[in-house]
């Protein structure tokens, strides 16, 4: 024990003897640098043999140097704010978020207190829910009373007891109702095959708007449409990205309806809006105004959520990930109120509204500091679709607008999947490819991944695209994607090993997009 203690003070003895030396140098050369004394009598020592040229040149030296050793330290320091400035936007930019969320909020709460004032104002905030629900019954009975009165005729005016009027909470949707209750609908081209309708569109998109976009994007947008009603556009600012389901809703004449999503949206009021208790009334969003009139039509209905990713996607839009998710399409319900009102619209079903099945929802990404990383359960869910070029202007003949059924664009797309299933041997490769990515980076396809490319192969093909091209995107990023969430440095002679396995299983070269994604994760290590 002895012998390991006179050791282990030696050995930290010296250690720290250097440590100390490596401290001391420091200081001792800094001191050095600025011993103006020590300047001093060296140029005294030499000044007796300087000449005028001497001189000059002795002053231009002292003066170079120090300039030098002047600029090292500003660039220092210049370095050090720069690092502080960016640590500390880097630290702020989410608290900067939810200051701005919480300003929002308080928006919000001050524009209701506004309402309840101007109701109170009115005389129509007295009222409790107990009364108002007796009111309701009593108008009930007063409404089928008359009705039989006058020999089952309905009359356009609606009152209660005492002369009261029936209490409409949605006026937009109630709109809607009069609006279609003599709707006829318009003569629709049902002519057209899946290849023509993405070749017209593409024509109609330059010649129209004036732009631009490959065939290929047209074809990966129809296989999404067929395979998921959650479409991801992502890509650098100015692709097209917003402008692309625009152009949609005008080619199918049905206008898509725009939500620019803000950085305050925290739960579903953002996109559904909710029952204002001191007016009585709810406040109707556009994105609940379109679902709504989507059951009353058999059009191609697209919702754009513009700028998806500025707020938590798993904040606003969970319920809805959760409805799209159930297999049954008669389960796609969600709650607006918690009971029936005379006076609800006709389609909502004892405050149940149904999710029509011929809405798309077409959300916009971009992957910049200002929003928020996109998860795997919303990537799961979609279909991504990456626009990072912009389009090459080229000749298109005029093209008009087409009114197309969403009914004859599903029955293409069940028609694609009999007549176009995704080859046997490809099913086979894409089973070898599954072990091999679990076995060497833990990473699973998923059925809902299958599920989809049993879909969006065929629909792809049936568009004018290959099937190899069409899984070559489907994996690249659907699966590919999730190896962004490992550790790179660790994995990088495993990817080389998955690009040879690819050439080997699909031909060299043939997964274009999957080499070229994996060739960029390795190069940013």
């Amino acid at each position: 024990m002895d012998g390991f203690l006179s050791w282990f003070f030696d050995f930290m003895t010296t250690m720290l003897g250097g440590v100390w030396r490596a401290i001391s140098n420091f200081f001792v050369g800094l001191f050095q640098i600025i011993n103006f004394p020590a300047y001093i009598s060296q140029l005294k020592r030499y000044a007796p043999g300087f000449g005028v040229l001497d001189w000059i040149l002795t002053i231009l030296a002292i003066i170079l140097t120090y300039t030098f050793w002047a600029g090292v330290v500003f660039l220092i320091v210049l370095l050090v704010r720069k690092y502080v400035r960016f640590r500390r936007s880097l630290v702020g930019n989410e608290d900067l978020l939810e200051e701005i969320a919480d300003l929002h909020r308080d928006v919000m709460r001050l524009t209701r207190e506004k309402e309840h004032i101007l109701a109170l104002q009115a005389g129509r905030g007295a009222l409790d829910q107990i009364r108002l629900t007796e009111l309701a019954e009593r108008t009930a009975q007063t409404e089928e009373q008359g009705a039989a009165a006058e020999g089952g005729n309905s009359s356009e005016e609606k009152t209660g007891v005492a002369g009261l009027p029936t209490v409409y909470r949605f006026s937009r949707l109630t709109a809607v109702d009069e609006r279609y209750r003599h709707y006829t609908p318009p003569v629709y081209d049902d002519s057209m095959s899946l290849r023509e309708i993405c070749d017209d569109l593409r024509n109609y998109a330059a010649s129209a708007a004036h732009l631009y976009y490959e065939i290929k994007t047209i074809r990966l947008m129809f296989a999404g449409l067929a395979s998921t009603k959650l479409i991801l556009l992502q890509g650098i600012s100015g692709t097209g990205k917003t402008s692309l389901p625009y152009v949609m809703g005008k080619y199918f004449l049905n206008d898509a309806t725009i939500a620019s999503v803000q950085p305050s949206w925290r739960d579903r009021t953002e996109l559904f809006g909710y029952f204002n208790e001191f007016t009585k009334k709810f406040n109707e969003t556009d994105v609940l105004r379109r679902i709504y009139e989507s059951s009353y039509n058999d059009e191609i209905n697209i919702i754009v959520l513009d700028e998806m990713n500025i707020a938590r996607v798993e904040y606003y839009f969970a319920e809805m990930l959760s409805i799209l998710e159930m297999p049954n399409p008669a389960e796609w319900k969600i709650e607006l109120v918690p009971s029936a009102w005379p006076g609800d619209p006709a389609h909502l079903k004892d405050g149940m509204l149904q999710i029509p099945q011929n809405i798309w929802y077409i959300g916009t990404a971009n992957n910049d500091d200002s929003t928020f990383a996109v998860s795997d359960k919303v990537y799961d869910r979609a279909q991504v679709i990456n626009l990072d070029y912009k389009g090459v202007a080229f000749d298109a003949p005029a093209t008009d607008a087409k009114h197309i059924r969403y009914s004859y664009v599903e029955d293409l797309f069940r028609r694609a999947i009999a007549e176009h299933p995704v080859a046997k041997e490809t099913l086979e490769k894409v089973a070898r490819l599954d072990i091999y990515v679990i076995e060497k980076f833990r990473v699973a396809f998923g059925n809902r991944i299958m599920k989809q490319l049993a879909t969006f192969l065929p629909v792809y093909v049936a568009a004018g695209g290959t099937e190899l091209e069409g899984l070559d995107y489907l994996l690249a990023t659907k699966v590919f994607r999730k190896f962004d969430a490992l550790n790179l440095s660790l994995i990088r002679d495993e990817i080389k090993g998955l690009i040879a396995f690819l050439d080997n299983l699909f031909g060299k070269g043939a997964m274009k997009e999957c080499i070229a994604y994996l060739g960029r994760l390795q190069k940013m290590y």
